[in-house]
C-alpha cells in the first residue's frame, strides 16, 4: 500500500476545542474527515460543521465532510434491519464504497483522522464500520483515544472479541474470522443508530 502511517479515527466527545486540536496535533493529523451523518453537536457547538471547518483551517488542518457517504445514519430504509442501521448492508453499498475511496484518496495527501462524536471507538460506526472496511482493504488504522494514545485497530478487534466473549474458539465459531464477524455484528446491534419508534 505504501502507507507509513495509519489512517486515524477520533471521537470529539465533549472535548474542548483546544484539547481536540491538541489530540490531532499530537497524532500528527493534518486533516479531519467528518463521518457524522448530522455534523452538529448540541452540547459543543464548536463541533458544528461550519464552525469546525473554520477553526481547523486556522490551525492549518484540512476539513472534509464525508457524512453522506460514511455516516452511521443511512437515509435509505433498506439499510436498516429491524429498525437498526445495518453496517454490513451499508458497507456493501456503492455510496459507502465511494466514500471509502474518497477517504483513501485524501489519506494519500494528508495524515487524516476520520471523526465522529463517541469517545470510545467500539461505541461508534467510525470503528465498527469505517475502520473495519479500511482494515479489510489492507490499510493500517489507529484510533486516537482521549488519553492521546493511538490504539491500533487490531487491538480494538481484540477488545471487541473480549466484549462478545468470543476471544477463544468455540464449536460453532472455530475460526477467528467467524468469531470476529459475529463480534462486529453483536456490537453494531448494540450501538448502531436505531430509527425512532
Amino acid at each position: 500500500m505504501g502507507w507509513r502511517e495509519p489512517i486515524l479515527t477520533i471521537g470529539h466527545s465533549r472535548h474542548s476545542l483546544g484539547r481536540f486540536i491538541e489530540l490531532l496535533e499530537e497524532a500528527g493529523a493534518t486533516a479531519v474527515a467528518d463521518v457524522r451523518s448530522a455534523p452538529m453537536s448540541r452540547f459543543s457547538p464548536h463541533f458544528n460543521k461550519n464552525a469546525l471547518a473554520v477553526l481547523l483551517a486556522e490551525r492549518e488542518i484540512a476539513y472534509l465532510f464525508l457524512g453522506k457517504e460514511l455516516g452511521g445514519r443511512p437515509e435509505r430504509p433498506e439499510m436498516y434491519t429491524d429498525g437498526v442501521a445495518d453496517y454490513e448492508k451499508m458497507a456493501a453499498s456503492p455510496k459507502f464504497q465511494a466514500g471509502i475511496a474518497r477517504l483513501i484518496e485524501a489519506a494519500q495527501q494528508n495524515r487524516i483522522a476520520a471523526m465522529c462524536s463517541e469517545a470510545d471507538p467500539l461505541d461508534c460506526h467510525r470503528c465498527l464500520l469505517v475502520a473495519r472496511a479500511l482494515a479489510g482493504a489492507g490499510f493500517d488504522v489507529g484510533h486516537i483515544l482521549a488519553s492521546g494514545s493511538i490504539m491500533p485497530h487490531a487491538d480494538a478487534e481484540e477488545r471487541l472479541l473480549d466484549l462478545a466473549n468470543l476471544a477463544e474458539p468455540g464449536l460453532l465459531l472455530p475460526s477467528r474470522e467467524a468469531r470476529l464477524a459475529e463480534a462486529y455484528r453483536a456490537r453494531a446491534r448494540k450501538v448502531a443508530y436505531a430509527m425512532p419508534r
